[in-house]
C-alpha cells in the first residue's frame, strides 16, 4: 500500500479535502490531511460497501464521528463512486448542498449518521455494532450467514474527551461487541493547540481496562501500517477493538502542521499551494483528479460483486428458510406484524383500580413486545422503576445476542446514543427509558435523533413533582418545556392509562422521528370516556374528554396527571351553574398537526375564557389561553414531600382550580 499511486491518492484525498474548505472559506482541513492515510487503507482493503446502493442491508458501517472532518467523507464518497458530483464538493457548506459542514444523515449518500458533536458517533457506533450482533444471532444459519458485517469509527482526541465516549466504550466491552473497530485519529491537537495540559491519559491503558483489543500506538500516516493493524483488529472477535493511530493534523502544511491553526479554518491559497509543493502535488489544479486515481479508488465494481453474492447467498436462504427471511425483510423495511395492535384500544376499563401510566406502559410493552419481535429497549439502571423490562424476554449481554432487553447501566447518554445507533443500522425498533428528570444527560442524543428523523421511542417516567419525596433534584420542572422545544420530536404526556395505550400506537406507527412518552409514578383512576366518544380522540393530540352542557363557558386545558384536578374542577363549577369544558392535551405537537377546523373545535376561538393546569414551567402554555386566560403552573423548583402534599401546596388541586374559573367568569368567590 507504499506504491506510488497509493501516494497519490492518499494526497488526492487530502488535497480534494483542502481544496474544499479553500473555496468555502470555511472548514476544517487538518483532520482530513492527516488522517487521509488510515482511512484510504480503510476503505481499499477492508469496507464491504457498494457505492451503487448505500442502503445495502449487509454493508460495513463506516461513521465519521469526528465529523468536523466532513471534507475527508466527501472526498472518500465521491471518489469510491457514491452519488455526488464534484459540482457538489465545490458546493461544500453552502446552501442546498449535498455537501454540508458536518456529515448529515439522509441528505448525502453513503453518510451513516448525522455527527458533529463530538461524541455521538462514538456512541452511534455501539448502538449499530449491537444490532448486527443481534440481527445475526437471531437470522443467520450454519453456511447461511446473510448478517456478517463491520461497523468502523474515526474518533479523534476531543471525541474520546466526551462523557459520552466514555459510557459507550465501557457498555461495548461489557457486550463483547467483536464486530466493532474504532481508528483513533490520535494528533494530540484540538482548537486550543496541544493537548500536553488537558488530555495525557494513558488512551490504551483506559480502553483495556474497559475490555478492548487495543492496537498500537501505529504510525497512522503510513497506510501499510494501518491495513496490517485492521487485519488484525478483524482477526479478534470477541472484543471491541480500538487502533490508536499517530497522525499529524494538517500533514503537509509547511507552517500548520501539527499546529492547532490547522484544525478549524482554510489554509490559505499561498500555504495550500506550498502544501501541495511540499508533497509533490503542486501539479494538482483545485479539484482536479488524477484518471489513475478514478479508476482505483472506485469501488462500484466489486461493491456490486460483493452485494450480488450476498444476495445469491439471501436467494438461497429465502429458498431454505422462508418464514425467516420474510421476517428478516419485513424486519428491515420496518413493517409492523399485522394485528400488532390488537386489544390497545380497550386494554385498560374505567372500572378498573387506578394505575400510574408508567405500569400501565409496562404492561403495553409486554403486550406488544410478544408481537413485534424486533422491538429492543431498555433502561439506564431504572427498569424496575420504569417498568419497560419485557418479562418473557432475557437480557441482552455478551454470551446472549439474541435476547431484547438492554441494560445501559447509570448511562443516559450512552443510551440516547446507542438508540440512534440501533435506528440507524436498520431492523431494530428501540426504546429506552429512565426518570424525566435525567433526560438533562441525553439530551444531544435527542435532539440528533430528532434531526435525522429516527424511529425512537423514549419512555421518561416520574414526570413531576409527584414523584413526591426525592426532592427538586429529582422533580422535572423544566423538562416538558424542553421536550416540545425540540423541532420534530413528538412529546405525548398521557392522563390515564388509555391515553398511554394510543400514546405508545402513535409512537409506534410513526416514521418520521421520535417520540417521547412522559408517564407517572403515581397511580392515576382511568376516565370515562363513553359519555363524550372520546377515546379515539387521544390519537389527535387533544381533544374534548367532558364538558357540561352545549354552551360551554369556560374551558379547561390539562395535560398528564392534572386532567384530574381539571375533570374535579369543572363538576365543582357546574354545580355552581358555570358550564365548562375539559381538554385533555397529550400532545402539544400532534394536535397542532390537526386541522384547523378540528382545532377551533376543540379550543373554539370565542371561549377566551380558558385556564390550563401542568405541574410544569408554564412556559409556551399563553398559545392556549391567550393573554386574557390563567395558566396554572409551576415556574419554581419543587421541594420533598409527599406527592399529593407537593400538589395541594403548589397549587394543583381542584379547589384551586375552580377559583381561577371564577375569577374568569366573574363569579364572586364566597
Amino acid at each position: 500500500m507504499n506504491s506510488k499511486l497509493d501516494k497519490l491518492s492518499i494526497n488526492v484525498i487530502r488535497f480534494l479535502s483542502a481544496d474544499m474548505v479553500q473555496k468555502a472559506a470555511s472548514g476544517h482541513p487538518g483532520a482530513p490531511m492527516g488522517a487521509a492515510a488510515m482511512t484510504y487503507a480503510l476503505w481499499q482493503k477492508h469496507l464491504k460497501h457498494n457505492p451503487a446502493d448505500p442502503s445495502w442491508c449487509d454493508r460495513d458501517r463506516f461513521v465519521l464521528s469526528a465529523g468536523h472532518a466532513s471534507a475527508l467523507l466527501y472526498s472518500l464518497l465521491y471518489l469510491t463512486g457514491y452519488d455526488l458530483s464534484i459540482d457538489d464538493l465545490q458546493s461544500f457548506r453552502q446552501w442546498g448542498s449535498k455537501t454540508p459542514g458536518h456529515p448529515e444523515h439522509g441528505l448525502t449518500p453513503g453518510v451513516e449518521a448525522t455527527t458533529g458533536p463530538l461524541g455521538q458517533g462514538f456512541g452511534n457506533g455501539v448502538g449499530m455494532a449491537i444490532a448486527e450482533k443481534w440481527l445475526a444471532a437471531r437470522f443467520n444459519k450454519p453456511g447461511y450467514s446473510i448478517v456478517d458485517h463491520y461497523t468502523y469509527v474515526i474518533c479523534s482526541d476531543g471525541d474520546l474527551m466526551e462523557g459520552v465516549a466514555s459510557e459507550s466504550a465501557s457498555l461495548a466491552g461489557a457486550l463483547g461487541l467483536g464486530k466493532l473497530i474504532y481508528l483513533y485519529d490520535d494528533n494530540k491537537i484540538t482548537i486550543e493547540g496541544d493537548t500536553a495540559n488537558y488530555f495525557n491519559e494513558d488512551v490504551g491503558a483506559r480502553f483495556r481496562a474497559y475490555g478492548w483489543h487495543v492496537i498500537g500506538p501505529i504510525d497512522g500516516m503510513d497506510p501499510e501500517a494501518v491495513d496490517t493493524a485492521l487485519t488484525e483488529a478483524r482477526s479478534d472477535t470477541t472484543r471491541p477493538k480500538l487502533i490508536i493511530c499517530r497522525t499529524i493534523i494538517g500533514y503537509g502544511s509547511p507552517t500548520r502542521a501539527g499546529t492547532g491553526a490547522a484544525h478549524g479554518e482554510p489554509l490559505g491559497d499561498a500555504e495550500l499551494s506550498a502544501a501541495k509543493e511540499c508533497l509533490g502535488c503542486s501539479h494538482l489544479e483545485p479539484f482536479q483528479i488524477p484518471a489513475e486515481v478514478h479508476a482505483s479508488m472506485s469501488a462500484r465494481a466489486i461493491g456490486e460483486a460483493r452485494q450480488l453474492e450476498w444476495q445469491r447467498l439471501m436467494n438461497r436462504y429465502t429458498a431454505a428458510f422462508p418464514v425467516e427471511a420474510a421476517q428478516f425483510q419485513d424486519f428491515l423495511a420496518g413493517n409492523l406484524p399485522q394485528g400488532w395492535n390488537d386489544g390497545l384500544e380497550n386494554m385498560f376499563k374505567p372500572s378498573e383500580k387506578p394505575l400510574a401510566t408508567r405500569e400501565a406502559s409496562g404492561k403495553i410493552i409486554n403486550l406488544i413486545g410478544k408481537r413485534i419481535e424486533n422491538l429492543l429497549g431498555g433502561s439506564a439502571d431504572l427498569a424496575p422503576s420504569t417498568k419497560t423490562v419485557m418479562e418473557f424476554e432475557s437480557l441482552f449481554g455478551a454470551s446472549n445476542s439474541t435476547a431484547r432487553n438492554l441494560q445501559f447501566g447509570v448511562r443516559e447518554h450512552a443510551m440516547g446514543a446507542v438508540l440512534n445507533g440501533l435506528a440507524l443500522h436498520g431492523g431494530i425498533i428501540p426504546y429506552g427509558a429512565t426518570f424525566l428528570v435525567f433526560y438533562d444527560y441525553m439530551r444531544p442524543s435527542v435532539r440528533l435523533a430528532a434531526i435525522q428523523e429516527l424511529n425512537v421511542v423514549y419512555v421518561f417516567t416520574h414526570d413531576s413533582i409527584g414523584l413526591g419525596e426525592d426532592g427538586p433534584t429529582h422533580q422535572p420542572v423544566e423538562h416538558l418545556a424542553g421536550l416540545r422545544s425540540v423541532p420534530n420530536l413528538v412529546t405525548i404526556r398521557p392522563a390515564d392509562a388509555a391515553e398511554t395505550a394510543f400514546a405508545w400506537e402513535m409512537a409506534l406507527e410513526r416514521q418520521d422521528g421520535p417520540t417521547a412518552l412522559v408517564l407517572t409514578r403515581q397511580k392515576l383512576p382511568i376516565f370515562d370516556r363513553t359519555e363524550m366518544g372520546a377515546a379515539t380522540l387521544t390519537r389527535r393530540g387533544g381533544y374534548i374528554l367532558w364538558q357540561a352542557d352545549d354552551n360551554p363557558k369556560i374551558i379547561l386545558i390539562a395535560t398528564g396527571s392534572e386532567v384530574h384536578f381539571a375533570l374535579a374542577a369543572a363538576k365543582i363549577i357546574q354545580g355552581e351553574g358555570i358550564a365548562s369544558r375539559v381538554v385533555s392535551l397529550p400532545s402539544w405537537e400532534v394536535f397542532e398537526a390537526q386541522p384547523q377546523a378540528y382545532r377551533d373545535q376543540v379550543l373554539p376561538p370565542e371561549i377566551w375564557r380558558r385556564v390550563s393546569v401542568e405541574a410544569g414551567r408554564s412556559l409556551g402554555w399563553e398559545r392556549y389561553v391567550g393573554c386574557r386566560g390563567v395558566i396554572i403552573g409551576l415556574d419554581r423548583f419543587g421541594a420533598s414531600a409527599p406527592g399529593n402534599v407537593l400538589f395541594e401546596q403548589f397549587g394543583f388541586t381542584s379547589q384551586h382550580i375552580a377559583k381561577a374559573a371564577r375569577t374568569l367568569i366573574g363569579e364572586i368567590d364566597g
